[in-house]
């Protein structure tokens, strides 16, 4: 499929590092990427469940880099002549993607490659100690990684989001508002992030101030 093929990486405003905040469920990984290119390593690994940031943080690493994401279940269909001419290359949802021999050499190959003049970094929910291979010198070269944990979204992640999605509307609200936003919605970042737009636009639609009247309503339908 055309959406799995590796492609120059063009940023997400909403996924730079400027819009990830950290907070004390991702601060290693964060402090990790802020160190480029001054890795003590070249190749290391983001695990941690959906939602958790590894993609927003993948993407920000990136866009810095200059460098290539790929489809862990794509690797297998590209040539190593695909992969060439990029100083980062992040392999991302390498425990979802079915393990087969010719991924796991196209892995090992990125392992074996990898040097301070081309990173790698490669994501997972699990721990790479956990991640499944049909070629088992891989496992020892998971094992050996790098690996830094981002944790589901905490309290105080999710509400230093929530004041800057808001100012970057130019819109003021009430602590109320946030306080039930966060007591009713699911969560995570983008249940935030969507409650949040759909305010926004049923204030401008209505021309009335998001208030907390505002936000029952929104809650209740």
């Amino acid at each position: 499929m055309a959406s799995q093929l590796p492609l120059p990486f063009v940023p997400d405003p909403q996924m730079t590092r400027a819009a990830f905040i950290a907070a004390s469920c991702n601060l290693q990984a964060v402090r990790f990427i802020d160190r480029w290119p001054h890795w003590p390593v070249p190749a290391a690994a983001l695990h941690g469940p959906t939602g958790s940031g590894k993609s927003h943080l993948t993407a920000a690493w990136v866009n810095a880099a200059d460098g290539l994401v790929v489809a862990a279940d794509a690797l297998a269909e590209l040539s190593p002549a695909a992969l060439k001419g990029y100083r980062a290359i992040a392999v991302e949802d390498v425990d979802r993607a079915v393990p087969s021999r010719t991924r796991d050499l196209a892995l090992f190959a990125l392992l074996e490659e990898a040097s301070a003049e081309r990173a790698l970094l490669l994501t997972g929910r699990s721990p790479p100690t956990q991640w499944p291979v049909a070629l088992p010198d891989l496992a020892s070269r998971f094992a050996a990684l790098l690996a830094f944990p981002l944790w589901e979204p905490d309290e105080a992640l999710l509400r230093a989001l929530a004041h800057k999605l808001f100012a970057d509307r130019q819109l003021r609200v009430p602590e109320a508002v946030v306080d039930r936003m966060l007591h009713f919605l699911e969560r995570s970042p983008e249940a935030v992030r969507d409650f949040i737009a759909l305010a926004d636009a049923r204030a401008l639609a209505e021309g009335r101030p998001i208030t907390l009247g505002l936000i029952r309503e929104l809650l209740a339908g």
